[in-house]
């Protein structure tokens, strides 16, 4: 695997993110990515929407899963899958199905708070692939409940359900059994959340390893290089694969495309072994 840019978790306008997907692979190949992963929340529909890959950049379909264990949420990555497998499709649609049931607890929880929308705009958010906190964020905006992004969705981040995600084993499985590859989306914690210490890392990693977990996300936009390092030593001791992504929303989150560390160092694909799995 030569020396090139990749950035293995990102977001469309299919879940989450703020571009297109076609807008989305301008900007990948304008950054000298040359491979990339959409990986929406739930849905496909991104990858599905891709017009033309620019020249120099593989792009590799993705989805990421919110799930739960009797720790934590977990969030996690699905690469190299056969998308028309039953069992694949199968838990894609639960986690669209709870997806929606977690917007209508927002909705609720929100009107409870004294936040209101009109039908009009809420059958609007219901008609999203996967409406997420931003969605929402961008609406209590839109409403002036709120003056930023960031404070809207640490109001919608308030509505607790862990009843709206799926069973870790069960989405692990899916992928297996879809011949795809299972990865742990930053596993000491993602946007707005605390980071975990590493004693509670490895207890969760305990029961993602009995599941079957195939890797880690060990680069990432907001881990420093103390914690990089430190996921990379724990998927070694484990023979997991490595993967790394920025997690990039557009102007959803700040959260700059292709950076995998919050010092900007450059990380490329060869430090990124999931590669050799995925890309043919």
């Amino acid at each position: 695997m030569e020396k090139w840019k990749a950035d293995l978790h990102l977001h469309t306008t299919a879940s989450d993110g703020s571009d297109s997907s076609d807008s989305l692979l301008r900007k990948v190949k304008e950054k000298g990515i040359a491979y990339c992963a959409i990986t929406d929340h739930d849905t496909l529909a991104g990858v599905h929407a891709v017009k033309e890959i620019p020249s120099g950049v593989t792009l590799i379909a993705g989805i990421e899963f919110s799930t739960i264990t009797k720790y934590r949420e977990v969030h996690i990555l699905g690469y190299g899958f056969d998308a028309t497998h039953p069992v694949m499709k199968k838990v894609i649609d639960k986690g669209r199905l709870k997806r929606k049931r977690k917007l209508e607890n927002r909705l609720v929880y929100l009107s409870h708070l004294g936040y209101e929308f009109s039908q009009e705009d809420k059958e609007k958010l219901r008609q999203l692939n996967a409406c997420a906190k931003p969605h929402l964020a961008r609406m209590l905006m839109q409403y002036e409940y709120v003056s930023s992004m960031e404070e809207g969705i640490k109001i919608v981040a308030g509505c607790h359900d862990d009843d709206d995600r799926l069973d870790y084993h069960e989405v692990i499985k899916a992928i297996h059994d879809a011949n795809g590859w299972a990865v742990w989306a930053h596993p000491l914690g993602g946007e707005h959340k605390r980071h975990l210490a590493p004693w509670e890392c490895e207890r969760q990693l305990c029961l993602l390893l009995d599941a079957g977990i195939d890797g880690l996300e060990c680069f990432y936009s907001r881990y420093n290089q103390e914690e990089e390092d430190y996921l990379c030593s724990l998927a070694n001791r484990f023979q997991l694969t490595i993967s790394g992504g920025s997690d990039y929303h557009g102007i959803n989150k700040s959260v700059e495309l292709g950076r995998l560390n919050t010092e900007g160092r450059q990380i490329d694909a060869s430090q990124l072994t999931i590669l050799h799995k995925i890309v043919k």
